[in-house]
């Protein structure tokens, strides 16, 4: 996985994964086959640039309301940073300039720390970093 700032995920929340991915491989993504009956899937682009998507379970095991847009729009971008320390300070200085977060840092079940920030036009932007970097 790419590391720190030079990390950006464009990520997705999906109904069918199996779906979901044969529409991507179908762009040209080369996504493993054996990915599609996983809950979070996750692909390197190329230079820092990742695109994952999660199930609707997924994304409520820490998000209990999450419900899907009644207009088209599940993508996000996400920000990688060096450490959880790092996530919790942008998403505090954040918060002092008065943008809002649907979600505070939390520990993400697949060992990110994780928050989502709304941008100025109310998209969604993660920021994640992982929790072990080091883990084999």
């Amino acid at each position: 996985m790419a590391d720190g700032r030079n990390t950006i995920t464009i990520a997705s929340v999906v109904d069918d994964m199996a779906a979901t991915l044969g529409f991507y491989r179908q762009l040209g993504l080369n996504i493993p086959s054996d990915a599609d009956n996983d809950a979070h899937v996750v692909v390197d682009l190329a230079d820092g640039v990742l695109m994952s998507w999660n199930t609707v379970a997924v994304e409520r095991t820490f998000n209990k309301e999450w419900q899907p847009p009644s207009e088209p729009g599940r993508m996000g971008v996400t920000f990688g940073y060096e450490s959880p320390e790092e996530v919790d300070e942008l998403h505090r200085i954040l918060i002092e300039q008065g943008h809002s977060s649907p979600l505070p840092p939390f520990d993400a079940p697949w060992g990110n720390r994780h928050c989502r920030m709304l941008d100025p036009d109310g998209n969604a932007i993660d920021l994640f970093a992982e929790r072990n970097p080091n883990r084999t």
